[in-house]
């Protein structure tokens, strides 16, 4: 919520397009209504990109001597993930420290990313594969109907 008021076009860009699927006259943004709203999920995962619900996902250990980017990971080792900084990478983010929902709608340079890992790694806010959290889609609707509740009572 803080990036839409720091971003004042893009709550006024999300709070239109609420407005448009739900008509000026209900006082609440349901459940079903939220479905089929490309921008507000562009909204939510942009904001989960910069902000993911923790900073490190569950440590793992190696079962064996591996080697990942030239650097050898010792069997037994402990390795976490700093789920942040992925999503703050250069190399896979244009203006990775900028708040831009656009990146995730068609015709944006991050459209088809996927939040469970199964596509390759870009940002992974509720973990990956395996080990993903399996509360994922419940969070995402829920963020959704926040966020659209949010902004269209408050803009």
């Amino acid at each position: 919520m803080a990036k839409l008021v720091k971003n004042p076009s893009i709550q006024s860009n999300i709070h239109d397009k609420i407005t448009a699927k739900t008509g000026d006259e209900k006082v609440e943004v349901s459940e079903e209504n939220v479905h089929g709203m490309p921008y507000l999920r562009a909204v939510v995962l942009e904001g989960l990109r910069k902000h993911p619900p923790g900073h490190f996902v569950l440590p793992q250990k190696a079962m064996e001597d591996m080697e990942v980017g030239g650097y050898l990971i010792p069997k037994g080792a402990t390795v976490n993930f700093m789920v942040a900084e992925i999503s703050r990478d250069e190399q896979e983010w244009a203006k990775p420290m900028e708040f831009i929902p656009k990146r995730f709608l068609p015709d944006g340079d991050s459209e088809g990313v996927d939040v469970t890992g199964s596509k390759g790694i870009r940002m992974m806010p509720f973990g990956v594969k395996r080990r993903i959290c399996v509360g994922l889609n419940f969070a995402m609707h829920h963020l959704e109907y926040f966020v659209a509740n949010m902004v269209r009572e408050f803009k």
